[in-house]
């Protein structure tokens, strides 16, 4: 069985790691905690993750300086962020959340369905990735010869083409939940994402 997306879930009170968890229950993903700026650097360190929901109210190290070190380093500059935040705080909290970087910005108490939907089409949008990286490797391995020589063509080109259908009949339905989501937030990572089944698909039908 494919691995399941990991969502970090940053926030240094416990009664709301258990609501988030709670609230993802749901989706086919696995909650992982940590209870400050720094607990969140070291599960960055060895894990590999598809979303980061961040408290921006943290004592010691808070949202915005924890967003700033994921974003300077290579590794984990790409992991989209959305910052949760009490409904009270600063005017400038939501300025501040998108120019450190982060892909979304909600307040508490928010709507579960909410989260749940951006969450969702997130984590959808990181198993694509890693299943549109694992395609495009096989297919970079195929037009350059360096599949083992005993290998038929007749096993790897329709396998391969039954995987990039799957990507983009799939694309096609996050595509649709994002839409009904109405969330523009969404646009450029399907956009990117688009792009690059283009160019995949593009790549087959010249091998084919």
């Amino acid at each position: 069985m494919a691995d399941r997306a990991k969502i970090l879930l940053v926030d240094d009170r416990e009664e709301n790691l258990i609501a988030l968890e709670a609230i993802l229950s749901s989706l086919d993903l696995v909650p992982v905690r940590a209870r400050s700026g720094e607990e969140a650097l070291k599960a960055l360190l060895n894990t590999e993750f598809a979303l980061i929901l961040l408290d921006v109210r943290m004592p010691g190290m808070d949202g915005f300086e924890t967003a700033a070190h994921i974003k300077r380093r290579e590794r984990t500059r790409n992991i989209p962020i959305i910052f949760l935040t009490v409904v009270d705080s600063a005017p400038d909290y939501a300025f501040r959340s998108y120019a450190a970087g982060a892909v979304d910005y909600l307040t508490k108490p928010f709507d579960p369905w909410v989260l749940r939907a951006k969450v969702s089409v997130f984590a959808e949008l990181y198993n694509m990735h890693k299943r549109l990286a694992e395609q495009a490797s096989l297919l970079r391995e195929r037009l350059a010869g360096e599949l083992p020589p005993d290998t038929p063509d007749g096993g790897v080109l329709p396998e391969l083409s039954r995987r990039l259908t799957a990507v983009e009949d799939e694309l096609a339905r996050v595509r649709e939940l994002a839409r009904k989501a109405q969330d523009p937030t969404l646009s450029g990572p399907l956009s990117d994402l688009g792009e690059r089944v283009l160019h995949l698909r593009a790549g087959f039908d010249a091998l084919s």
